[in-house]
């Protein structure tokens, strides 16, 4: 929210009152106290009224600095909040100095000035940021202005954000860098960079065109390296560099703003800290990784149509291992029932059984947090207070999405056990995964089971549903085998995979949105992302479908999906072209490949926090030309990609420091330098990093395989003396294999580790050589 009014004012209606004095600092458990006055106290007669702050400074976890600041303390406190892991067993160290108060954590390290206003962040011994005059404050809005908002506004819709006459805000301030960039917030399709934006966390369902997002999380990382988290499921208001240009400035309704000030060495480890904190992304299944195919939405399908497309992508050697059965799996009008439509799916355990065994399928259905009144459960529900409740405590209906729908109220342990109870019956049958769609459109006028503020459970909700539906294939296939494909989230979302990007174009700039947001939202805490291949709306050109496939199976999941058209390649070759199909199959099979090296990713991932498609700056904030960068992407710690986003096969992309080399080509570019090159559709660049390892896998058929068997180490522009490796890992997430290679003049001499399997070796450009290890040894060779 904006409240300055220039450089010296605040807008009319708004009563602001700043932090001015540190009038006593007090030492308490892991922190630090500040009774902060909204005046420089200079007589007795000055304390005798005007607004203070309690201000809070404390550290349970290495790097992380929490702040809590708090006007009125009495006010009700019924907000869902954040499942955060926030007591690590950390003890800052804690030091009263001449002017001022330290709190270390880490290396990271809080100073709160004993006098004026001033508290300031570092990580060792540079600035990160801090607020000064002007920086926290509360704000009342003045009655009359609240009663001109209120009676200016129309009557509320379903879906809107409750324009309730709350009327007292806090406000924190922290100070930027010059040169200094912001990213993060979720998944926003805005802007990469969020320097001049008003970022608000609201989740809606908007598509990947607006300023909306389904994905909003009150998140945000500095180019500088360092993060911040408000911790309130609310509606956050940022103002980067916007309301103040030299300031973030992030607001809360209410008595009481908490924050999370989160250090490191670098963006990674802010982000390593971060996911400490709220939860680290669990491990997809290895098959989730290989090519999705879904009914499409509004389409026409049963059992002959699924059939036709599973045996035709069969037909064209293109490998497929997921198939996904959109929203008329179950009849119309009876969202969600979870019973099969018996007109085209007259005998679905059979169908599932034949995909599954027959074809060596994995399953996946829609399912939403609705419940139509004409579904048989509506009754069930209603009669058993397992819905979402009006004030006066009738069950909430609506008509938009189904006829009369009730929405599951799950803060009720009794409707959690209840959804999820249907949920295994699928399980049973043979559905592995389930597309939790939807989660953002949630009233606010309404009542929840727990007593749970409604307006805070609006961006919350998503997590109690997703964690529901998590859980339920957790519990029934076991740890590290439960996938969901989600759309909405909130934090701590990131701990149930994956999630893609909504509704999305069949057009460049909603493919270029798509990206936006997918870096947006893995500067988030999220480790994987999808997206509707080839656009959901409309039906793309064979130009869009191609491009968009190379780009989809650089992604971490890779799904064909759209609205009221199909998306299997044939349909879109034309004159006799096959090149869609070849082009996808290409594709399909060089990710299949690449399985050794994304499967080690994505458990780095899991187990660090860092997302596995990231934006450049995550790996190399220190080049300028890479801070703003939002059109490529790091895919894992390896490889770069960028994306051909225009008809004529023209890619711009940078590439940082070093020897790079294409993957698929073998052309190699010298790096620090912008490159502009037109490609064919079986290209875009795709470059290996320097020192680095990439194994190439004996892939056939199924994304699940074994990873070293026959596997092909390529070792790209290994510098001299530098020690590089590769971990290669089973289906169970277990290293089995390391590989480890140092350039000494014209040789590299190659060791490894655990295996007795074979394997090849060569440094790119070269002569693989085959080797038939028995449980460790070396290979030499000459370049």
């Amino acid at each position: 929210m904006k409240f300055a009014d220039g450089f010296w004012l605040n807008q009319r209606g708004y009563e602001v009152n700043y932090a001015s004095q540190a009038y006593e600092i007090t030492p308490v458990k892991n922190g630090l106290n500040v009774y902060a006055t909204s005046q420089y106290i200079q007589n007795r007669g000055m304390t005798l009224g005007g607004p203070c702050l309690d201000i809070t400074f404390t550290s349970t976890q290495k790097d992380v600095i929490k702040v809590s600041i708090e006007h009125y303390k009495g006010t009700l406190d019924n907000q869902p909040r954040f499942e955060l892991e926030e007591d690590q067993g950390y003890t800052p160290e804690i030091t009263e100095k001449g002017d001022c108060w330290e709190l270390v954590s880490g290396d990271t390290k809080l100073v709160i000035g004993k006098f004026n206003w001033n508290v300031q962040y570092y990580y060792k011994d540079k600035r990160l940021t801090g607020g000064a005059w002007r920086s926290a404050s509360i704000i009342n809005e003045s009655k009359f202005k609240t009663s001109a908002r209120l009676n200016s506004m129309q009557d509320d819709t379903f879906w809107s954000y409750p324009q309730d006459a709350r009327s007292t805000y806090i406000r924190e301030q922290l100070s930027m860098n010059v040169g200094e960039y912001f990213y993060g917030f979720g998944e926003k399709f805005t802007p990469f960079v969020k320097n001049g934006q008003n970022v608000e966390t609201w989740n809606s369902d908007g598509g990947t065109c607006s300023d909306q997002s389904y994905k909003c999380i009150p998140f945000y990382v500095s180019s500088t390296g360092y993060g911040v988290l408000v911790n309130s499921s609310d509606k956050v208001s940022f103002e980067v560099c916007s309301d103040t240009v030299s300031k973030v400035s992030f607001t809360v309704p209410g008595e009481k703003l908490e924050y999370f000030v989160i250090g490191g060495a670098n963006i990674g480890e802010v982000l390593s800290n971060y996911t400490t904190l709220t939860g680290k992304p669990a491990l997809p299944p290895a098959y989730t990784f290989g090519l999705w195919l879904t009914t499409s939405f509004t389409t026409k399908y049963d059992e002959e149509t699924v059939t036709s497309f599973i045996d035709g992508m069969a037909e064209r050697d293109i490998p497929l291992q997921v198939f996904h059965f959109d929203c008329f799996w179950m009849k119309e009008f009876q969202w969600c029932d979870f019973e099969w439509d018996k007109r085209q799916f007259p005998e679905p355990e059979a169908m599932l059984s034949r995909l599954k065994k027959d074809k060596g399928l994995e399953i996946c259905v829609w399912i939403n947090p609705y419940i139509a009144q004409r579904s048989q459960l509506f009754e069930e529900g209603a009669k058993n207070g397992y819905f979402i409740k009006n004030p006066d405590g009738s069950v909430f209906q609506g008509d938009l999405w189904q006829p009369g729908m009730a929405i599951v109220d799950f803060t009720n342990p009794a409707a959690c056990e209840w959804y999820a109870s249907k949920l295994r019956v699928l399980c049973e049958m043979g559905v592995n995964c389930f597309k939790t769609d939807f989660g953002e459109r949630i009233p606010t006028n309404v009542k929840y089971y727990d007593g749970s503020d409604p307006i805070a459970m609006h961006n919350y909700y998503t997590y109690l549903y997703n964690k529901t539906v998590f859980n339920v294939l957790k519990e029934y296939y076991g740890e590290n085998k439960a996938c969901l494909f989600a759309r909405s989230a909130t934090v701590g979302g990131q701990k149930f995979p994956v999630h893609w990007g909504g509704d999305c174009s069949a057009e460049y700039t909603s493919m270029a949105e798509t990206i936006r947001g997918g870096l947006s939202l893995c500067m988030s805490g999220f480790g994987f992302f999808s997206h509707d291949m080839s656009g959901f709306e409309a039906t793309a050109t064979a130009d869009i479908y191609k491009r968009w496939a190379a780009f989809g199976l650089f992604s971490t999941h890779s799904r064909l999906h759209g609205n009221s058209s199909y998306r299997v390649p044939w349909l879109f070759d034309k004159d006799g072209s096959t090149e869609c199909t070849d082009v996808l199959r290409f594709f399909t099979k060089l990710k299949g490949k690449l399985m050794p090296y994304i499967w080690a990713q994505a458990i780095k991932t899991h187990e660090t926090g860092i997302p596995m498609m990231r934006a450049m700056v995550i790996d190399y904030a220190e080049d300028p030309a890479c801070r703003t960068l939002d059109k490529q992407y790091m895919f894992g710690d390896n490889i770069l990609v960028a994306p051909i986003l225009n008809d004529q096969g023209v890619a711009e992309f940078y590439v940082p420091e070093g020897t790079w080399t294409d993957i698929i080509s073998g052309q190699v570019y010298e790096g620090g330098k912008f490159y502009t090159q037109t490609y064919d559709y079986f290209g875009l660049p795709c470059l290996a990093k320097p020192n680095s390892i990439i194994g190439y896998g004996s892939f056939k058929r199924d994304f699940e395989y074994d990873y070293l068997e026959g596997t092909e180490f390529v070792i790209y522009a290994p510098e001299e003396s530098r020690e590089i490796s590769a971990n290669v890992y089973d289906a169970e997430a277990n290293k089995v294999f390391t590989i480890t290679a140092v350039r000494h003049g014209d040789m590299v001499e190659v060791s490894y580790t655990g295996t007795d399997k074979s394997f090849s070796v060569k440094v790119a450009g070269g002569e693989a050589v085959k080797v038939n290890p028995t449980a460790g040894g070396k290979v030499i060779i000459k370049l």
